[in-house]
């Protein structure tokens, strides 16, 4: 009960200021260049959205971030690319937790979930001292490597740039 009254506590206090701390403007641009370089090195898509805390209802219903995730990577569409190699790196703000969800052309059928943990846990250890943009910069990184050594198959030509590259704020 007392986890969960923290967690309630942090959604509730954690707003649009403490995002623009952690995500200034000029933090915002770096990621996106991370991720316009980045997507030059593969043919996945990479999707970065931020969401600062969860509303009352869905800390009501309980909502896990990996479940936040999961609606962000629909709500964002990033399942609409022409291979299915999107891949959302989700940040909730309030937790410092990182999800990562891909798509079936890049998805645990092919990556070790282990690699995806890697990435995460990478980066929340950048947030847990603050450092918001070399975690995000580190995470997007690491996300393009996996891409990178799991390339979609059957290998297609890259459809160009079908993704925001801009992050996502939620």
């Amino acid at each position: 009960m007392v986890t969960s009254m923290k967690r309630w506590w942090r959604h509730l206090t954690t707003g649009s200021l403490a995002r623009r701390r952690a995500f200034p403007g000029l933090v915002m641009q770096q990621i996106e260049s991370a991720i316009r370089e980045c997507e030059s090195r593969h043919t996945g898509e990479i999707r970065f959205a931020v969401d600062t805390a969860l509303s009352f209802a869905e800390l009501s219903a309980g909502m896990s971030p990996r479940e936040c995730a999961i609606e962000a990577f629909s709500k964002l569409r990033v399942w609409d690319t022409a291979h299915n190699n999107g891949v959302l790196i989700y940040v909730l703000l309030a937790d410092r937790d990182v999800e990562i969800v891909a798509d079936r052309g890049v998805g645990n059928s092919r990556v070790p979930p282990s690699e995806w943990e890697a990435c995460c846990h990478a980066m929340e250890a950048h947030f847990r001292r603050s450092h918001f943009r070399d975690g995000a910069v580190a995470g997007i990184r690491a996300v393009a490597d996996v891409l990178g050594r799991y390339p979609p198959e059957p290998r297609v030509a890259d459809a160009g740039n079908e993704l925001p590259d801009a992050p996502a704020l939620l």
